[in-house]
């Protein structure tokens, strides 16, 4: 070539990449692949903006006085927004208040005691009077990793709210309560619903899911200072080893593509340091059969790995709460996992040995049931209602639950099929003019889990468009989220009771069963049949309860227990006939050994009434009951009915 395109070419040192060259290319290849299969974001409203706090986010998350992000203070925060469902949401809002402050939290193994900005003394039945008529209350975990280093919580949790307020520009009704029974120390805080007007608060999403943490790691950090490099290090060694999804996992998972990782070789002193670091974690997920290196610095992650991982932390936290929760010497190794059994398994029977939290925020329990071979098992109980736990000692039977759509999923199909395949807030108004704010709010809200999950489409105007094959993608819903129990109160009361009870129990009918390998049944079964046959209910010759004799027991039991009822209250008894009304109040239930009753009374009378779960709601509220030929219905004084089946 001439003039000023001239040029002359330098060719590189001839050589044969071979295997390592092949490989660097194809890892390119699979890292552009794994882009450009990434789905495109849907832009749209979203609400994550809405609310107070949301100019705030940017703020809130910034770092102090030009510390670097790894020295600020780690925070865990968790938030939960808790709505009122009728009375049953109401009243929970209390009940989670008095829970937060049960027995053995503090170090001294004491309850938990409230405070709030100023005092700390707070009456919790006080603020409980204040959320009387809120629509939602917001519930926080906040727990720094340096908790232990901060002796008192309240400082910070004070400092943190004074922020909050701030940033949200209303004042804040809130109480808290430090728990330091647990790995961690940790403050729980409840927030009213409503701002400094008496206006429904509304925070953004954002604020919650960032600005709340942000702060919060702001707040620490300026309480102790940033973390030295010490302390960085030594968290992240303990991290390296933990049965748990860790910071370092989030790394790897973002460096893999498509579950393939290279460690490359490092040369600086902070880079060796990480290669290491990751190194130590590869290897801990290989023993956990997570992780296999294929050749050298090369690994290959098992497909699920970052959930098998988040199960096994959750399991460990599990443990630790079930240990805290048993009697001295008993231990909490061994135990399994419902939710793990086949869903074709069959249900298990067994004693309640305690129960404690699985989800403090949301108020959900767990049980622990030993069965009669003497297994002991973790029961997930988030679907009963807080009244109908059932007590340490009684007798259970725990089945899978059968996906299958909720009550709320055939009203909204109902109402779609009354509109030519649409739902929205006044459609199911003008369908349905009893149904309460909250209980439509209720069904938009599993709309808009259902839309989450990509089962359902809701237009820019709100309105829903509901397919005909709305109840198949609901129980497909159902189906993914897994997990699900049913649970039946076989008897409230406990084995030992049960034996010498002049009543019909749940052991009568297992009398005559062969005698089983648990101890304590087979114990049991032995002394309520001696006491049976000593109480000349039970000839020698005979192996179970005549139905004549069991029917007498039963009316003999309802006959005591009304009695000490009207002795106790002066009042009288109703027993209603076919046909026959009684109003009153859902005051109290009364456990017998044929069941749990709901007692209903007035000024002058009461009724014993069949209870169930559903009816745990309206405790408090005035009930109408009816007799039925075959059952009990019942409904408000100016709603819609029930049915109770006996």
């Amino acid at each position: 070539m001439k003039g000023d395109s001239d040029f002359t070419p330098r060719l590189g040192r001839i050589r044969d990449r071979g295997e390592a060259g092949g490989k660097s290319f194809r890892r390119q290849v699979k890292r552009v692949a794994a882009r450009l299969s990434r789905p495109s974001s849907k832009r749209g409203f979203t609400g994550r903006n809405n609310g107070r706090g949301n100019g705030a986010t940017p703020q809130a998350m910034q770092t102090l006085r030009q510390i670097s992000r790894a020295r600020m203070r780690r925070v865990i925060v968790k938030v939960h927004i808790a709505r009122a469902r009728g009375g049953g949401g109401v009243r929970a809002f209390s009940e989670h208040v008095r829970y937060i402050q049960r027995d053995g939290v503090e170090r001294d193994g004491s309850g938990g005691k409230l405070y709030g900005p100023e005092g700390d003394d707070i009456d919790g039945r006080a603020f409980a009077e204040r959320s009387g008529n809120d629509r939602h209350q917001f519930r926080l975990t906040v727990s720094a990793e340096d908790g232990a280093e901060l002796g008192d919580l309240k400082t910070s949790a004070r400092a943190l709210m004074a922020a909050m307020e701030r940033d949200l520009g209303t004042p804040l009704d809130w109480v808290a309560v430090d728990h330091h029974n647990t790995g961690h120390s940790h403050t729980h805080i409840v927030i009213r619903g409503k701002d400094a007007r008496g206006k429904d608060l509304v925070i953004a999403r954002n604020y919650l899911t960032k600005g709340i943490r942000g702060r919060a790691k702001q707040i620490v950090t300026g309480l102790l200072g940033p973390r030295r490099d010490l302390e960085i290090a030594a968290a992240q060694q303990h991290e390296a080893t933990q049965d748990r999804f860790t910071s370092l996992d989030r790394e790897l998972e973002k460096q893999a593509v498509a579950n393939w990782i290279e460690v490359a070789p490092a040369h600086r002193s902070g880079d060796r340091f990480r290669r290491s670091l990751q190194l130590q974690r590869l290897r801990h997920l290989e023993s956990l059969h997570f992780a296999t290196e294929t050749s050298r610095g090369v690994w290959q992650l098992k497909e699920g790995w970052q959930t098998a991982l988040k199960a096994m932390g959750r399991r460990g936290d599990i443990v630790r709460t079930l240990s805290a929760g048993l009697e001295p010497g008993e231990t909490a190794r061994g135990v399994r996992f419902f939710e793990e059994r086949p869903s074709d398994a069959k249900p298990i029977t067994g004693v309640v040995l305690s129960q404690g939290p699985d989800d403090e925020l949301r108020g959900t329990r767990f049980l622990l049931i030993e069965d009669l071979e003497g297994t002991r098992w973790h029961v997930p109980a988030g679907g009963v209602e807080p009244g109908g736990l059932p007590p340490r000692g009684a007798i259970v039977e725990v089945a899978p639950s059968q996906p299958a759509p909720r009550a709320s999923d055939k009203v909204i199909a109902q109402i779609a099929g009354q509109t030519g395949g649409y739902y929205s807030d006044a459609l199911h108004a003008e369908a349905e003019p009893t149904a309460s704010h909250n209980y439509r709010e209720a069904h938009k809200r599993r709309l808009e889990a259902l839309r989450r999950a990509g089962f359902v489409t809701r237009r820019k105007d709100g309105v829903w468009e509901i397919g005909e094959d709305y109840l198949d993608k609901a129980t497909q819903y159902e189906t993914r989220q897994g997990g699900r129990t049913k649970l039946k109160v076989r008897s409230w009361m406990t084995l030992d009771a049960q034996t010498k009870a002049h009543a019909e129990t749940w052991l009568d009918g297992r009398i005559a069963e062969a005698a089983n390998p648990y101890r304590r049944f087979a114990k049991a079964q032995l002394a309520r049949l001696s006491f049976l046959r000593d109480r000349g209910l039970l000839r020698a010759d005979e192996g179970q309860l005549s139905d004549e004799t069991r029917k007498r027991l039963r009316e003999e039991e309802l006959r005591r227990a009304g009695a000490f009822e009207a002795e106790r209250s002066g009042r009288s008894q109703v027993t209603l006939s076919k046909g026959e009304q009684f109003e009153g109040k859902f005051e109290k239930t009364v456990d017998l050994a044929s069941g749990r009753r709901a007692l209903i009374g007035s000024e002058t009378t009461f009724a014993l009434v069949p209870w169930r779960p559903e009816m745990e709601r309206h405790r408090g509220r005035s009930l109408i009951i009816e007799q039925k030929a075959k059952n009990l219905s019942w409904s408000f004084p100016s709603g819609r009915g029930r049915g109770l089946s006996r």
